[in-house]
């Protein structure tokens, strides 16, 4: 099971859901606690602006942030829940949550896993250019693209609220 938070509600939901390791998908210098529940080893910190393409002075989601979120989604052991935020809870850690659950499930139709987060969380807008190279680096040939652009924008909203995504559906 897939946790997603915002930032502000990690120590919460990390209790409630007895998450065993936690991904941070933040901007360099914002302030984050791991839960003390959670050893170091446990926790992957990805460093990475909420944009799609190159700005100056800023840092885009690149193919070593995914590629660092699929080698630690491969060495989780899926005894305890995995926790993914991002500041809103939106846009970085929603892309990360349908990028690993894709890498763990990978006969399970992309439609059907953007329908299923949509349907769990009617802000989630995934980072589209984490969602693109996470397709490159599964070879999934565009199809979780299309699929991520078929559920459209999220309503709009300052925070997203907590939810849980099965990987097997």
């Amino acid at each position: 099971m897939i946790h997603v938070c915002p930032l502000a509600r990690i120590e919460e939901v990390a209790a409630s859901s007895g998450a065993g390791c936690m991904v941070t998908l933040l901007t360099d210098g914002t302030p984050v606690t791991r839960p003390a529940r959670l050893l170091a080893d446990d926790h992957l910190i990805l460093t990475m602006h909420d944009i799609t393409e190159e700005l100056p002075e800023m840092t885009p989601p690149g193919e070593a942030h995914v590629a660092a979120l699929l080698d630690f989604a491969g060495r989780w052991d899926r005894k305890a829940p995995m926790l993914i935020h991002c500041f809103a809870g939106i846009s970085r850690s929603t892309a990360a949550a349908y990028t690993v659950a894709a890498a763990l499930a990978p006969k399970r139709d992309e439609v059907e896993l953007a329908a299923t987060l949509r349907r769990l969380s009617p802000s989630a807008t995934p980072n589209i250019r984490i969602v693109s190279i996470a397709d490159w680096l599964l070879g999934r040939k565009g199809r979780m693209v299309a699929a991520i652009e078929s559920i459209g924008r999220g309503a709009e909203a300052t925070e997203g609220i907590p939810f849980a995504l099965k990987i097997d559906g």
